[in-house]
């Protein structure tokens, strides 16, 4: 019953965000800008997270492995919370929703509740920008634009890119909190 009932929120909320999905969509229509969202998001799949990962220990030396390991913990978690999210809030992509919807690359899977890109991009600046602030002026407009791209490249509603946000924003605040209590 309950599972029922959040079918039907979703759908409200589905008829609801489908009109914003569309504007935001039309952008991908762009050559260069579906070519730049396309990119990020790619990127976004853990490409950019994992080699930020490897180099920072070569650039900040033996001060950014504690650090290092604690985000890349944090993207384990969330990456675990995240697949369970997805298999039981089982939210259709506003492409397979909205005919006015096109999704203009490849999804990672079917369901579209919460963004694990938007999640694992805002747990990633969190903690990087709490350890290396220096290189928030970079990373900051590229986690900004991977959420972004998944709204306009149609595989999400602007709700799944909020939801991954916050839940993304969790779990840094929990590591730094955890982190800390070790002295990182």
């Amino acid at each position: 019953m309950a599972l029922s009932r959040a079918y039907w929120r979703f759908d409200r909320l589905d008829a609801l965000e489908g009109r914003w999905c569309r504007p935001l969509n039309i952008v991908a229509r762009n050559p260069l800008a579906h070519g730049y969202f396309k990119l990020v998001s790619r990127l976004g799949d853990g490409i950019a997270w994992y080699a930020t990962l490897c180099v920072l220990p070569l650039i900040f030396g033996r001060d950014a492995l504690s650090p290092t390991l604690a985000i890349a913990l944090t993207g384990l978690t969330g990456l675990v919370l995240y697949k369970f999210m997805k298999t039981t809030l089982v939210r259709e992509r506003p492409f397979a929703s909205h005919s006015h919807v096109h999704a203009t690359t490849v999804p990672l899977d079917k369901h579209s509740f919460p963004s694990g890109h938007a999640m694992h991009a805002t747990a990633f600046i969190v903690q990087l920008g709490h350890y290396f602030p220096g290189l928030m002026p970079v990373m900051l407009p590229f986690a900004v634009s991977v959420a972004l791209s998944r709204v306009v490249l149609g595989l999400h509603y602007p709700s799944d890119v909020v939801a991954g946000i916050f839940v993304g924003w969790l779990l840094a605040a929990i590591s730094l909190n955890v982190a800390g209590g070790f002295g990182l």
